[in-house]
């Protein structure tokens, strides 16, 4: 079981780094057509690169299949696809887009990192010229521009207390 536990979490961070590649080299690569969507204001629910979740989840759906009877490593691996995923949703569709209305603005610099890298991805619109394509590792220099204006703000909301 722990063995079972440790592969899921390396199979989880791993996921990072198959997101980024697929991120840069896919999406803004030769799959565009269905990326774009994700780079174009609209006001419907849906966009073409939310099939993209569908090939992960079938992904680890087939992981989870083949690797149960019995349960060996690559159940843990469709595990760990799987908590990213839902990490995934969390973070980037409910957080960063707000898809769901559920979370409101925060004061955690490592949140706030993340969303200001998703945004400066976000500033070009185009196939080209994006940077920061992970979902959970944050460049350094958003972490600095975060730690800032949350200082900022602390002190700001100091003079008021």
């Amino acid at each position: 079981m722990l063995i079972g536990v440790g592969i899921m979490l390396l199979a989880f961070v791993v996921m990072e780094g198959v997101a980024w590649a697929m991120h840069k080299y896919v999406l803004h690569g030769f799959l565009w057509f269905l990326h774009k969507s994700h780079h174009t204001h609209h006001n419907h629910v849906f966009e073409l690169n939310d099939l993209f979740f569908a090939y992960y989840g079938t992904l680890a759906m087939l992981f989870f299949v083949f690797g149960s009877e019995p349960i060996d490593y690559r159940f843990w691996i469709g595990a760990g696809i799987t908590l990213y995923g839902v990490l995934y949703f969390l973070i980037h569709d409910v957080f960063i887009h707000r898809r769901i209305k559920l979370f409101g603005k925060t004061s955690n610099v490592y949140l706030k990192a993340l969303n200001m890298g998703h945004k400066m991805h976000h500033k070009t619109q185009g196939k080209y010229g994006s940077e920061s394509f992970g979902m959970l590792w944050v460049s350094k220099k958003y972490f600095t521009a975060a730690n800032n204006i949350v200082k900022k703000q602390q002190k700001g909301g100091a003079i008021y207390h």
